[in-house]
């Protein structure tokens, strides 16, 4: 999309712009962020997760320039859903030395359509579109460009009005958090309004986000990718995509779940490592999974679920959220013994029985826009700001 006032330097995208991203792929348009690099990816077979983890949950393009205007040439993935009304598009969110400065959707870009009654998915092609923000303070400045949290987005061109640098490294510390859809984002408001982005201002930390809907299911090569990835900081939160998907036995979760600490360790073996456990979703309390998709109220727009699980499989080690709390604060009890940097929060202490009756979940398993900044918010002040936090300064 031409702009007149402006001459326009185009500058090419590359690792050194782009934070939160662990690869990016090169495509016959530009390059494409991912959140586990190419040898994880190609572990992998379902997918679930190769749509979750192309999404750009926590990534941003990060550059120190003069520029009053600039513009992103994308192309995104539309996610269409049969019989619902249509997703909202994804939102960039525009930083200015930390300070918001714009918001934008764009249209167009390519499809993949949804049937979940019949099990299947179609994919489209569409075109590149453009976002532009103008108006930007004068001098020299750090800005930030981050990308839509739930929306799988190809960096096509970056344009200025004035040169890019690569802005230096800030000195903060790096938190690499894996988890859920509910980490992912889910029915979060923005990119920067995740919980995880929320904690991460709070605590003044670079955030690495390895929240991957439906897929936070202990697979071991996300193990390995976040032992070899850079990290200071570390947390895990654990539970709901195992019960959702009906995955594992307790027989079968709590070696999983030591092997996963183990590789992290392999990589990290003195980091603050906390381990989180599901935050309160009342169905899956007590009842074991699978999920199962409620299409009851699909026509006006809301997709519910429930659990299709019988309370009385417990006794044959069938997983519920409690079950798991109490498996999960066992396990970290005795690791903790010989790993004094090991911690565990209960996930109930950020969303937990008083809040549900606030701000009871709009499809019975995921947090609204108010939920993640209640959790962020909490994650912080527990976690950073507490002296005796797992990743206060000084603290571990």
């Amino acid at each position: 999309m031409p702009s007149t006032p402006h001459t326009w330097i185009t500058t090419p995208i590359t690792a050194a712009l782009v934070r939160g991203a662990l690869d990016l792929e090169r495509t016959p348009q530009g390059v494409l962020p991912h959140r586990l690099p190419a040898w994880a990816r190609a572990r992998n077979t379902d997918g679930q997760l190769a749509m979750a983890e192309s999404q750009p949950s926590g990534v941003r393009l990060v550059f120190r320039t003069r520029a009053t205007a600039v513009e992103l040439d994308t192309l995104p993935t539309k996610r269409i859903y049969v019989g619902a009304p249509p997703r909202p598009d994804g939102r960039y969110e525009l930083l200015v030395d930390g300070r918001p400065a714009g918001r934008a959707t764009v249209t167009g870009g390519n499809t993949v359509t949804i049937d979940m009654s019949a099990g299947t998915v179609e994919h489209g092609t569409g075109p590149v579109a453009t976002l532009r923000f103008t108006g930007l303070s004068e001098g020299d400045k750090t800005v930030e460009s981050w990308l839509p949290h739930d929306e799988t987005t190809e960096l096509v061109a970056l344009r200025t009005d004035a040169p890019v640098e690569p802005a230096p490294a800030t000195g903060r510390r790096t938190w690499l958090h894996h988890g859920s859809s509910i980490s992912h984002g889910s029915d979060a408001a923005s990119p920067t309004t995740t919980w995880p982005a929320l904690a991460a201002a709070r605590g003044g930390v670079e955030l690495v986000n390895l929240g991957l809907a439906g897929s936070a299911l202990l697979d071991p090569f996300v193990a390995r990718t976040m032992r070899d990835a850079p990290a200071d900081l570390i947390s895990v939160k654990i539970g709901i995509n195992v019960v959702n998907t009906d995955l594992m036995r307790l027989r079968a979760f709590t070696p999983a779940v030591h092997g996963f600490l183990d590789t992290i360790r392999e990589g990290h073996p003195t980091a603050p490592l906390l381990v989180l456990s599901p935050i309160l979703c009342p169905m899956h309390e007590d009842t074991p999974g699978p999920t199962a998709f409620d299409f009851s109220r699909i026509g006006e727009g809301r997709l519910l679920f429930t659990a299709a699980g019988d309370p009385a499989e417990r006794a044959e080690g069938k997983l519920t959220l409690g079950v798991i709390r109490d498996e999960l604060k066992a396990v970290v009890a005795r690791r903790a013994a010989d790993d004094p940097n090991l911690h565990y929060l209960d996930g109930r202490d950020l969303y937990g029985h008083a809040d549900h009756a606030e701000l009871p979940l709009p499809d019975r398993l995921h947090p609204d826009a108010a939920t993640h900044r209640r959790m962020g918010e909490r994650f912080a002040a527990h976690a950073f700001a507490a002296p005796d936090g797992p990743f206060a300064e000084g603290g571990g």
